[in-house]
């Protein structure tokens, strides 16, 4: 009867596992990755190969019509956008309340971060990570000073912001412990560091923060989930080996222009 039960305990696990669809070199497939690990959240990992173009493959489209990544499905339920997949796994699975607390005060701190980085850390960062590590792989030249320039401004600017109004003197967003602000901030963050540009240089502030969510996350897991961005030297003949999609090539230039 035992055996039975146990048996019967697996294949349910099989049959409704939650399914992440997940690219590590992506910044928010990084945070909801971190925190399913974290939180001991059973997940079956479905690798997508942005750098291949799978998003915009016939099977891929089946899942998410959006074609981006993360996408969590559970059963039936299909859910797109990092921040909501987030807050999905923590009402689903009773997280520490740290994460993203019950008092509302404490809440609307961590939505406010969640709701501005969008536009800010996120949009700069990643800007500063595309020009100086995807599209001299892609165009085969670097990109202008002049655009460079300002795509770092823009980056500082970010940081600074982040510090001075979400950060200040606290060990974490929301105080004393890590939240989800801290974890999405981490790995938007990391991504122009994966190009060699030091951003925590001259910034004591920001790096004990980042040795401080380093630690709550663990240097193992943080050092598995930012392993292929920490190699982004690698992309080039990544694109060479692969085969870039022309119309992908096309895509990515044009975002930039």
């Amino acid at each position: 009867m035992k055996l039975f039960s146990l048996l019967l305990e697996v294949v349910t696990y099989i049959i409704m596992a939650l399914e992440l669809y997940l690219d590590l070199r992506s910044q928010p497939c990084r945070s909801v990755y971190i925190f399913a690990k974290l939180a001991n959240i059973p997940f079956e990992y479905k690798a997508v190969d942005l750098s291949a173009g799978e998003h915009f493959g016939e099977e891929f489209g089946k899942i998410s019509v959006v074609r981006k990544v993360p996408v969590l499905k559970d059963g039936a339920f299909i859910l797109t956008e990092s921040t909501a997949i987030l807050q999905y796994l923590v009402g689903k699975y009773s997280t520490p309340d740290h994460w993203y607390p019950a008092d509302l005060q404490k809440r609307a701190r961590v939505d406010e971060y969640l709701s501005w980085q969008h536009t800010n850390m996120r949009t700069h960062g990643s800007k500063v990570f595309w020009f100086r590590g995807i599209l001299p792989a892609v165009t085969g030249v670097p990109v202008g000073k002049e655009k460079m320039d300002s795509a770092v401004e823009d980056l500082n600017m970010s940081l600074k912001l982040f510090e001075e109004k979400f950060l200040q003197d606290r060990p974490f967003v929301v105080g004393e412990k890590i939240s989800l602000a801290d974890l999405v901030a981490i790995v938007e963050i990391m991504q122009p560091v994966g190009t060699g540009l030091d951003v925590f240089e001259g910034r004591p502030a920001l790096s004990a923060w980042r040795d401080r969510v380093k630690k709550e996350i663990g240097m193992e897991l943080f050092e598995e989930a930012h392993n292929t961005i920490l190699n982004v030297a690698s992309l080039p003949p990544t694109f060479e080996s692969k085969g870039l999609p022309e119309f992908l090539k096309i895509r990515i230039q044009k975002m930039f222009n």
